[in-house]
């Protein structure tokens, strides 16, 4: 039997799990149990075609034929073999959020600790590059100078240009102590050998410290009564961390918050909505939409922890999934304007099942849908106000972070008295 995982909101690659970043380690729920029911109605469709003329015996004969007769026996490796088979069949899908994760590769989750040892950097994988998302704040990787946008070219001299994800991952992470080599392209084309020193990460899912360590406008004067908030995934730990902030913020007479998504790739599905509830009376969070075209509306509660600041959201091409709910929610409910660049566009809901073997199968069990009805996979939210260079953006100055600056102007330039709030939808 298989056991499923907690219901997940999926993010940028098929690849990439649960959270859908890797922290050189990976994030996961540790809320596995043994759910031997639930799997029954979501393999209905594959159990009828398995029932037709398909024999699955053919697979063992192409094994035991290469076995025998392969003239390179010695290259063979039959584990290889059987998640080629598992990748081959899944792919035929065209779904990048139905994917099997490998024993080995699912036994990095991270657990209820919230931490893990590695060098404390989010990555994910573009064309055939592992590239730095976000340094985590203090992390060794931050502190040996890894910046966002920077591309992992070899690890201890070894290259892993064209690597899977997982296995970029497996070569980085390592024992508390451990050094690691890291060579580094980056954005200006210039390469680097950074050596780090692992170390045990804990993993705060939310920040408070803009780029550049100091909240300023254009003209470099510090900004100290808008918040700045980035969450750079949705964790079991995410809606308590947010909870503070937003409740300090407008405890101290917080002009405005700004709630960074850029390169968030999404997270837990439950703590996403939690999140997003923070911010909502009531109204319409998300809609979901099975392959009968069955409809869930979720709404939030009465009494969110901020219902009155000003918000304005900082979104990117990374910003995809949870970071999607989020604003689209937002947005829709007439609580937040979006600045940036178009998201991602991942409109799915995925689960996590734990196979016997120790791997996981992630599924794609849903689409959904923005509280107005617009869905948004492969296409992405737009933003209410397009800036650029971004986060990722070859051109991008930590220090004159013009998607931040476009977003003081807004919130400075709000007369609170003025801007009563939207209605909700409905």
């Amino acid at each position: 039997m298989y056991k499923a995982a907690a219901w997940i909101v999926g993010g940028l690659l098929g690849a990439v799990l649960l959270a859908l970043v890797f922290t050189l380690g990976y994030v996961s729920s540790d809320r596995i149990a043994s759910d031997d029911s639930a799997g029954s109605s979501s393999t209905n469709n594959v159990s009828n075609v398995l029932d037709g003329d398909i024999d699955f015996d053919t697979l063992q004969q192409i094994v035991d034929i290469l076995r025998d007769e392969y003239f390179d026996r010695e290259a063979l490796d039959e584990e290889l073999l059987f998640e080629a088979a598992i990748a081959g069949m899944l792919d035929s899908l065209a779904d990048t959020g139905t994917f099997y994760i490998d024993p080995s590769s699912y036994e990095l989750s991270l657990g209820p600790s919230g931490s893990f040892e590695g060098i404390g950097a989010t990555v994910n994988q573009q064309d055939n590059n592992i590239v730095i998302v976000t340094p985590f704040e203090g992390s060794p990787a931050e502190l040996a100078g890894l910046i966002p946008g920077d591309i992992i070219l070899a690890v201890d001299g070894e290259s892993i240009v064209g690597w899977p994800l997982d296995r970029a991952v497996l070569a980085v992470r390592g024992p508390r102590g451990s050094e690691v080599t890291l060579t580094i392209l980056h954005l200006d084309g210039s390469e680097q050998d950074f050596l780090i020193v692992r170390e045990e990460i804990e993993v705060n899912s939310v920040g408070t410290s803009p780029p550049g360590g100091v909240l300023r406008d254009e003209a470099g004067n510090e900004i100290t009564d808008i918040q700045y908030m980035r969450i750079l995934q949705f964790t079991e730990r995410t809606p308590g961390e947010v909870d503070e902030i937003v409740r300090a913020a407008e405890k101290s007479g917080m002009r405005g918050l700004i709630i960074d998504l850029r390169g968030n790739p999404g997270g837990l599905f439950d703590e996403t909505l939690d999140t997003t509830d923070l911010f909502l009376d009531e109204g319409i969070m998300l809609i979901e939409v099975d392959d009968d075209d069955d409809e869930l509306v979720y709404r939030a509660s009465e009494g969110g922890a901020a219902l009155n600041i000003p918000i304005a959201i900082l979104m990117g091409p990374l910003s995809a999934s949870g970071a999607e709910v989020l604003a689209a929610a937002l947005k829709d409910n007439g609580r937040a304007i979006i600045i940036g660049e178009t998201s991602f566009g991942k409109g799915t809901v995925n689960r996590a099942r734990q196979l016997d073997d120790g791997g996981a199968l992630f599924v794609t069990i849903r689409h959904w849908l923005t509280p107005k009805g617009v869905q948004i996979d492969q296409v992405g939210i737009r933003p209410d106000v397009e800036v650029t260079p971004g986060l990722f953006d070859p051109l991008y100055d930590p220090l004159a972070d013009v998607q931040i600056f476009s977003a003081l102007d807004h919130l400075l330039g709000l007369e609170a008295s003025a801007q009563p709030l939207p209605s909700a939808a409905q």
